[in-house]
């Protein structure tokens, strides 16, 4: 797992969590797809749901507005503080030891934890962490980022020269010690996805792309616009709306999952 140095850097100095989802085109469509997919397994609430890794607390918010029980476990100390103070019941630890009893929840979240888990046999422990702690019949969605997110983000960009050798490393291998942009971070295949999760014990596994190719424009807007006004042949339809029909049309083509820089994955505890 990441050093706990270069994690609590990486999201206490340099990236401000709280805001991500919120603050771009990109985080706030992603926010909208992740409510649409998760809306897609959960049960009717009351139901009890674990947001492991859940960060300042955005999704566990949400669900908690919907009448969900939530209980938010993150390993950054400012994380938990963001979320305490949101409201949450959160607590401070490690997805690969969980403090919670057995067949606790109706369902899990992981949106963070396989993808900074670099060891193999860490991201095992934590998802039958999150298995063991989701009664039999329940469900657990699993987070990753596509090992293809960098290539293609770094072409938009025009940054894919620079960030060749990186690049490379994360294609081949699904990680880079040269990764600038995020902390200790491992990039899967659907393929891989789907095979940890099995091998797991997750049964009837489904992968869908949590971005899908719509991402990809608010990727785009994002990059060569940010701050400033759209001009009006990119206002008319509204790019959030474009984006977003895009990713449901794809949602319907299973061939098109690869095409989304993150993976949302969900299978069934026994």
């Amino acid at each position: 797992m990441t050093t706990q140095v270069d994690f609590e850097v990486h999201y206490t100095s340099l990236h401000d969590e709280e805001t991500r989802l919120n603050s771009t085109l990109r985080g706030r469509f992603e926010l909208a797809r992740m409510q649409h997919l998760l809306g897609s397994y959960l049960p009717e609430p009351p139901a009890e749901v674990a947001d492991i890794g859940g960060g300042p607390g955005a999704h566990a918010c949400w669900l908690q507005e919907r009448g969900y029980s939530v209980e938010l476990l993150d390993p950054v100390e400012r994380h938990v503080e963001q979320a305490t103070a949101a409201g949450l019941s959160a607590v401070q630890g490690d997805a690969r030891r969980l403090p919670w009893e057995n067949g606790q929840f109706d369902a899990a979240l992981l949106a963070g934890p396989i993808y900074h888990l670099t060891e193999a046999a860490d991201r095992r422990l934590a998802l039958r962490e999150a298995i063991r702690v989701v009664r039999p019949g329940g469900f657990l969605a699993v987070v990753a980022i596509n090992r293809a997110a960098n290539l293609i983000g770094s072409t938009i960009a025009n940054t894919l020269l620079k960030r060749q050798g990186v690049v490379t490393d994360i294609l081949e291998t699904g990680y880079s010690p040269d990764n600038e942009r995020m902390a200790q971070t491992t990039y899967h295949t659907t393929t891989q996805l789907r095979t940890e999760l099995t091998n797991a014990g997750l049964r009837s596994v489904t992968i869908h792309g949590l971005t899908g190719p719509g991402g990809w424009l608010t990727v785009a807007l994002d990059r060569y616009f940010g701050e400033i006004e759209l001009p009006d042949f990119l206002c008319e339809p509204v790019p959030m709306e474009t984006a977003l029909e895009c990713s449901r049309l794809a949602d319907r083509h299973p061939e098109l999952t690869p095409s989304s820089s993150l993976l949302f994955a969900v299978g069934q505890c026994v």
